[in-house]
């Protein structure tokens, strides 16, 4: 039997206008979506901002949620057990994807298709939920019962309540991920 191992699907609001207008359509609180490696949040990918505060300039990225921009950021973290192989194809799919950054762009068009019920395909374009269904999909795990294209960040709420670990103020998770850690290596280096 192969380990399980954790994959995070990480949901925020961050005040900003794109995101207000977003949640207007929505009328969702939490209206970006990102896919998380690790438990403490460093390994986040998702599609969104290439500059944290210019909305236009977007695509695939590593987010790095100590950055101020997320300093008041409301978020629900949801965890996913996995086997070992399906963490590995997603992860690599991931990487893969971050190799060639440039090809990948943001689709708005795609949000607007997801408002009207209608797909609209657009090669190497994605918008955050749409990306972050499609690395479930390319493990056949599917944590959302709906295609990729269609998925909102309000449907992983929805489908994962069960799995939620946290709701509130990002800045709060990150401080105590990061702090517990700081914590345990400094005991251990007084234990030893």
């Amino acid at each position: 039997m192969t380990p399980n191992q954790n994959i995070y699907i990480v949901l925020t609001g961050t005040g900003t206008a794109f995101s207000g207008l977003i949640k207007w359509f929505t009328k969702a609180e939490l209206n970006h979506a990102s896919i998380a490696f690790d438990n403490e949040l460093r390994e986040v990918y998702s599609f969104g901002r290439k500059k944290a505060y210019n909305p236009f300039l977007a695509g695939l990225i590593r987010e790095d949620f100590v950055h101020p921009f997320y300093s008041s950021a409301d978020c629900a973290i949801y965890q996913l057990r996995v086997s070992k192989p399906e963490y590995e194809k997603m992860y690599n799919h991931v990487k893969g994807m971050m190799q060639h950054q440039d090809r990948y762009k943001y689709h708005l068009l795609g949000l607007i298709g997801v408002l009207l019920n209608v797909k609209i395909d657009r090669e190497d374009a994605y918008f955050c939920s749409h990306f972050v269904a499609s690395v479930f999909e390319k493990s056949a795990v599917h944590p959302v019962a709906k295609p990729s294209c269609f998925v909102t960040p309000e449907d992983f709420a929805s489908s994962l309540y069960a799995h939620k670990i946290f709701s509130g103020k990002l800045s709060y998770y990150m401080h105590r991920t990061h702090g517990m850690k700081g914590l345990n290596k400094e005991r251990t280096e007084e234990v030893v």
